[in-house]
């Protein structure tokens, strides 16, 4: 099921950041340029009454600022392209500005559903200028107050009035994303995959400007498929496209259990790859390096090629690689066996008592020094998740846990069992601590 989105507009201060983390219900961190590969976000996933959506906080769009003309490009691509709701949050304080008017008249070429949120109702005065918003021509008008709580119920419900509320049924498909830089070969791996052309390609790069859907049948079983925009790092000149189009790729990654990180071979490894795959395992998610163009690479060998990718991508030393030609199909029968060895591991389950035995064993071999007169003790170990697969022990003090002793245990829980091409988390609880 694909999740509706909600994007916040509005110019500067008027309380887009404070209505986000509300609705998300968590303080989440907001940069009004682009969202950074590993922690912040322009976006999350919400829930309000069991609807589940994507919330978007935009930037402020401010017409004094010198990159003006580009930068309400990008926030028009957003807002128009993407949400099927766009929230309009004005200041009930100041009025009218002429900020508003012209955030005013971008939506208004959209026909999008927009309701204007008057913000900060709650201050005095304000009362006199809500009725003076009413000139921007729009239908739906809420007086909210983001700090004080003030008409969020009456927000959200006209919100997500047309939204389905959570589907018992999820689709149990296995769904995996094809990302990577521009120009690295997604668009002619999928059509490989496919063996049929779905997907225009082109030399350009980053021709793909939306992610793409397909079903992928595969002995008998059917896979989701996602064909994403180019992950373009920021430059010096950063189109507003390209922020759309990180975007895309970034929803595209949440969607997805497995995803191909494509690696040009005739341009080799670049420091953007590396924030890519980083992305996608921070986010949970299964890791398979596809090295297109294999047949260009003339001047080395796999052996050679692997020993790169290996000294690069030190922190996935988990995630198989693959090498093909997208183009002339070379290897291409390489990549789907790798993708259901994939599939078994993010689902795999340990049975508790062999689990156990694994990490009693490996901490008797490498017992945890003392600090401070304190040593860690390990008294129960558990599989409380799948997909990525996550482990839960039971310690005397989980802050003496050092970061290599537990690189140490999740080795071991590797040589022990197959998670190829997972992630996995390991959390630490004081035996006293509530689940």
């Amino acid at each position: 099921m694909k999740l509706p989105t909600v994007a916040l507009v509005g110019r500067p201060n008027v309380g887009k950041s404070t209505l986000f983390n509300k609705i998300v219900g968590k303080q989440v961190s907001i940069i009004e340029d682009l969202p950074g590969v590993t922690r912040d976000r322009i976006y999350q996933e919400a829930t309000y009454n069991k609807k589940r959506f994507y919330l978007i906080d935009t930037g402020g769009i401010d017409a004094s600022k010198m990159d003006f003309n580009s930068e309400i490009k990008m926030q028009a691509e957003i807002a128009i392209k993407e949400a099927d709701v766009v929230v309009f949050i004005v200041d009930g304080k100041e009025g009218i500005t002429s900020n508003d008017i012209v955030v005013r008249d971008i939506l208004m070429k959209s026909e999008k559903k927009v309701i204007v949120a008057i913000n900060k109702v709650d201050v005095k005065d304000a009362e006199d200028n809500i009725y003076d918003f009413y000139e921007l021509g729009f239908d739906t008008y809420i007086p909210i107050s983001s700090i004080h709580n003030t008409g969020f119920i009456e927000l959200m419900d006209a919100v997500t009035m047309d939204f389905k509320e959570k589907e018992e049924e999820e689709d149990t498909r296995i769904k995996f994303s094809i990302i990577g830089r521009p120009n690295v070969g997604k668009s002619s791996l999928m059509n490989a995959l496919l063996n049929e052309e779905r997907v225009v390609v082109s030399d350009i790069a980053g021709t793909t400007r939306d992610s793409i859907d397909s079903v992928l049948k595969y002995h008998d079983e059917e896979f989701i498929m996602i064909d994403t925009a180019g992950m373009r790092k920021k430059g010096k000149v950063f189109e507003s496209v390209e922020k759309y189009s990180l975007f895309r790729s970034l929803k595209s990654i949440d969607r997805s259990d497995i995803c191909l990180v494509v690696i040009n071979a005739e341009e080799g490894i670049k420091e953007h790859d590396k924030h890519i795959a980083g992305y996608a395992i921070e986010r949970g998610k299964g890791l398979i390096f596809v090295v297109n163009k294999w047949d260009t690479a003339k001047k080395t060998t796999i052996a050679e090629f692997q020993r790169k990718m290996r000294a690069e991508f030190q922190f996935a030393p988990y995630a198989p690689i693959v090498y093909l030609s997208a183009l002339t199909k070379k290897r291409i029968h390489t990549l789907m066996p790798e993708i259901l060895k994939v599939k078994e591991n993010i689902k795999r389950e340990v049975k508790t008592n062999v689990l156990n035995d694994v990490i009693q064993d490996a901490y008797q071999l490498n017992i945890p020094p003392s600090y401070k007169g304190k040593r860690l003790k390990i008294y129960f170990v558990s599989q409380t998740g799948i997909n990525p697969p996550k482990f839960t022990f039971r310690v005397n003090n989980k802050g003496l846990v050092h970061f290599s002793y537990e690189r140490y245990l999740e080795n071991k829980i590797r040589e022990n069992f197959d998670f190829t091409g997972t992630p996995i988390t390991l959390q630490f609880k004081n035996r006293s601590d509530e689940d």
